[in-house]
């Protein structure tokens, strides 16, 4: 990177200007080469959030739980405690992986037994890259979105796909 001030040819990836010092990181800072790059890199977590998640107190039980999401067609539901804190989450795969083929008399037992405890969040403010990525390297196809520990959303990698494709499509 050229330096700004004394001009300089700097190696790519210095931190700082080896001739003047002079801080270079917010200079090189990424920028989407297409219309899909700037969108994952420049919209916010809180543009794809139409939807308001469904929660369910975490003294519910794994049936409840269960006829929850088959009533609203949803893939996961979000866990809080009595102060509408987030708490855990549920999602089909936890209930393919933990409890397929378990007694029925278990489906009284409470949802903690199965949820995932303490997720893995997002801030409404996040990029959708950052969203992505979270997801990606943790494996997750789903993300609470919480302020101050309570949740007001959750998105999904397939939002994500729905939002990049429409833009694939928009921009020919």
């Amino acid at each position: 990177m050229i330096c700004p001030s004394c001009g300089f040819d700097n190696f790519p990836g210095r931190d700082e200007c080896a001739r003047c010092l002079l801080p270079l990181c917010q200079l090189d800072l990424p920028t989407g080469q297409d219309r899909v790059e700037a969108s994952l890199m420049n919209d916010r977590v809180e543009s794809l959030l139409t939807v308001p998640p469904t929660l369910l107190p975490c003294t519910t039980t794994v049936g409840q739980a269960m006829t929850v999401m088959i009533d609203r067609e949803v893939e996961a539901v979000l866990l809080i405690d009595d102060a509408g804190c987030l708490v855990g989450i549920l999602t089909e795969r936890d209930l393919l992986n933990k409890f397929a083929g378990i007694e029925p008399s278990r489906f009284h037992e409470p949802v903690t037994v199965l949820m995932t405890r303490n997720p893995e969040t997002i801030a409404p403010t996040d990029s959708l890259a950052f969203a992505l990525h979270k997801m990606d390297v943790g494996g997750y196809r789903h993300l609470p979105v919480v302020i101050d520990g309570k949740p007001i959303g959750m998105i999904t990698v397939f939002e994500i796909v729905r939002h990049v494709s429409q833009l694939c499509r928009h921009s020919g």
